[in-house]
């Protein structure tokens, strides 16, 4: 078997027999359903906006939460130098822990499709938004996963990544936000950086490619900076 496999294979283990994936997932799923029962008696509307809403201010608190253990734990432990003697690329590495915990987002978020199907039980929703809305968190799961391992590779600190991961995502959530403070020619950098500028249009329908590559770029960027840094040790 390569060892790629068995690399992610064992990531996947681990994130999964972690007890902070449960604690997280029953956070989740506890404010979630929460603001589920009270936007849908209060505002009859069949859809899941605020749902999604939801799900991406509690992705930016609970995802460093999951990610802070990807190398922190390794440096810690002092196991890092021992993985880094398998017969692969640091990039491999960094994608089987990317890979791992981007299974255990993704199912966090599955459970969530239940409140979809309520909504058509009770209801006539209407799907095409809410399909656009489940790929944009993918999306959305998919750059916070990625520079949260990149964040994880900076220290042996668990906490100092959870926080670095954290700072990173609320500057890029509040990037557009600083954008009157800035010379008129960083504005639209500012813009371009903003998270909910480019996730707003997605989670709405509104599907522009610009958007997807917004989330698609920081990804790649962040897996190739994290596997520099392993590469630099």
């Amino acid at each position: 078997m390569h060892p790629f496999i068995v690399l992610t294979r064992k990531e996947l283990s681990a994130a999964l027999l972690s007890p902070i994936a449960y604690i997280v997932a029953a956070v989740f799923l506890l404010v979630l359903g929460y603001t589920f029962s009270l936007t849908l008696f209060a505002t009859k509307v069949a859809n899941l906006q605020y749902i999604f809403r939801q799900i991406y201010v509690l992705s930016i608190l609970l995802v460093p939460v999951l990610t802070m253990r990807a190398f922190a734990e390794e440096r810690r432990s002092d196991t890092l130098e021992l993985l880094l003697t398998t017969p692969i690329a640091e990039v491999w590495i960094v994608l089987s822990k990317y890979i791992a915990l981007m299974v255990v987002v993704l199912s966090i978020y599955a459970l969530s499709s239940v409140y979809a199907l309520l909504l058509g039980w009770l209801g006539e929703p209407d799907w095409g938004p809410i399909l656009t809305g489940y790929a944009t968190l993918v999306l959305l799961a998919s750059l916070l996963v990625s520079v949260g391992v990149l964040a994880s590779s900076l220290t042996e600190n668990q906490v100092i990544s959870a926080a670095l991961s954290m700072g990173i995502f609320l500057m890029l959530w509040f990037a557009d936000s600083v954008t009157p403070m800035l010379p008129i020619a960083l504005q639209p950098v500012a813009l371009n950086l903003s998270l909910i500028g480019h996730f707003k249009p997605l989670v709405t329908g509104s599907v522009f490619l610009s958007d997807a590559m917004y989330f698609v770029s920081i990804t790649m960027v962040a897996i190739w900076l994290a596997s520099r840094r392993l590469a630099d040790r």
